[in-house]
């Protein structure tokens, strides 16, 4: 009777240690990528960082309930969501409502991938960030870059298209795959391909006034913003008057790079940006005539470009990112082009959410003399920004009409943004 109560009791010795050992293992079990074992790693070493990020989840959870359009609703939750998101459609990053368009469906995933990670924190304030947030924050920050660049990969792969894609893109009247714009669908051979397609010819985007440079066209097909006055400091002054505590977010001078010669050279001039949606062509071209004197891809955050936000009664999330800033700190491209009537003027396209990939055509260097409208490169998956700097002394007259709303009309690559003179 001893000998049987013993071998019971170890029996349930046993099964006691092997259901601790299941629990304590649960994350190593679900055999996760390197990518979010590294993310998971990031937490359990510094029992701070993951207690904030519990606090965001909990703070995003509170602002959102729905676990279809939040599905990060625990930590462990959230960690099964990075493993689903870095290599899935962009369109599949969340479940979306019977009925939303393709175009809907990029649009609210891309801005949840973002959502819990843009919670503003008590922690975080005062510490000149963009925003007191986590994505700002490192480690964080340089895992999301990691995190951008591993989805990056996957959508230049041939698994990340189908026939089913197309369909689907094809199928959606906002991505314009009617209109003869672009080439052959044959040609593309992943997402990204697809992403940065070419026209089928440059006369699809036909460039206002070829040969006369005080008319700037639109470097892209985009949507503008506005323009922003720059300050004698080389800092953005902004329309509200708002004052920003880090000189960096608002620095042009921080947005032109500090390996650039030309780094002082738009102090008490005008910035001018304008926004790529997803649907958009995402090939940008010279808006003026010039010579290159400058050109290089400066490494930045992987941010969402903006600050997102839930809206309850839509029940969308919504990127507000019209007030500049967030530019000085993303992934961004920069040529300075010397013109001959204006001096120089800096072209900067911002890679945004997510991949935040700024690409530039292998034929432009430095002396290389553009034409208005030429091919200057191309972003990768994501929403995407283009900023035009100009010097003193030099005037922007947007041309742009307004819509119902108020907001500038979208044009395309090669329409009219306004005049300059001196």
């Amino acid at each position: 009777m001893k000998n049987r109560f013993a071998s019971i009791l170890l029996i349930a010795l046993s099964l006691f240690l092997c259901a601790c050992g299941n629990i304590s293992s649960s994350k190593e079990a679900k055999e996760y990528s390197e990518l979010t074992k590294s993310f998971i790693g990031m937490l359990d070493q510094d029992p701070g960082l993951k207690a904030m990020m519990v606090e965001s989840i909990e703070k995003a959870k509170a602002i959102n309930p729905d676990p279809e359009t939040n599905p990060g609703q625990t930590l462990e939750q959230y960690y099964d969501f990075i493993e689903w998101s870095g290599k899935c459609l962009p369109w599949e990053v969340i479940n979306q409502p019977v009925g939303r368009t393709l175009f809907n469906k990029l649009d609210q995933s891309l801005c949840y991938a973002y959502f819990v990670f843009d919670q503003p924190l008590d922690e975080l304030k005062d510490k000149g960030y963009y925003y007191p947030s986590l994505q700002y924050h490192e480690p964080i920050r340089s895992w999301l870059i990691e995190y951008a660049k591993t989805w990056g990969k996957f959508l230049s792969t041939p698994e990340s298209w189908n026939d089913d894609c197309y369909e689907a893109i094809a199928a959606d009247s906002k991505f314009n795959m009617d209109k003869g714009w672009y080439e052959s669908p044959s040609k593309w051979h992943s997402f990204n391909d697809f992403f940065h397609r070419y026209l089928s010819s440059p006369e699809m985007r036909p460039v206002s006034s070829a040969k006369d440079n005080s008319i700037l066209v639109s470097p892209a097909d985009s949507k503008p913003q506005g323009v922003w006055a720059i300050g004698d400091n080389s800092n953005l002054i902004h329309h509200d008057g708002a004052v920003i505590k880090s000189a960096r977010v608002v620095s042009v001078r921080e947005l032109v790079g500090e390996t650039s010669e030309y780094r002082d050279a738009f102090a008490g001039g005008t910035l001018f940006h304008t926004f790529l949606n997803v649907n958009d062509y995402h090939r940008y071209h010279f808006p003026l005539a010039g010579t290159i004197k400058e050109i290089e891809v400066i490494a930045g955050d992987d941010a969402a470009g903006g600050i997102t936000v839930w809206d309850k009664e839509s029940g969308n999330y919504i990127l507000e990112c019209e007030t500049p800033g967030w530019q000085m700190i993303e992934t961004r491209g920069r040529i300075i082009l010397e013109t001959p009537e204006f001096g120089l003027v800096a072209l900067l396209p911002i890679g945004m959410s997510q991949v935040s990939s700024v690409n530039f055509e292998n034929n432009l260097h430095p002396g290389t003399e553009v034409k208005k409208g030429d091919p200057m490169g191309w972003f990768d998956m994501g929403g995407s920004d283009f900023v035009l700097l100009f010097q003193k002394g030099v005037k922007l007259d947007l041309q742009v009409p307004r819509d119902g709303d108020g907001t500038y009309s979208h044009l395309y690559q090669g329409n009219t943004i306004g005049a300059l003179s001196k």
